[in-house]
């Protein structure tokens, strides 16, 4: 699950900085707007990454 949550963060990330890449464009406008979405995915990494780690911290005790 931790590849999950890697690329949704990576996902994630890639919508929020995009738009500073881009040129003054309607494609530049539409990820822009999609800041939610990138926020989202960026916090469903963390929360995928997180459950992984404590699920394999309580399996080794």
């Amino acid at each position: 699950m931790v590849e999950r949550g890697i690329l949704c963060v990576l996902i994630g990330a890639a919508v929020l900085v995009a738009p500073h890449f881009l040129g003054a464009s309607g494609t530049r406008d539409m990820i822009a707007g999609a800041s939610v979405v990138g926020w989202f995915a960026v916090v469903l990494g963390i929360a995928l990454i997180a459950v992984d780690l404590f699920k394999r911290g309580k399996v080794r005790n």
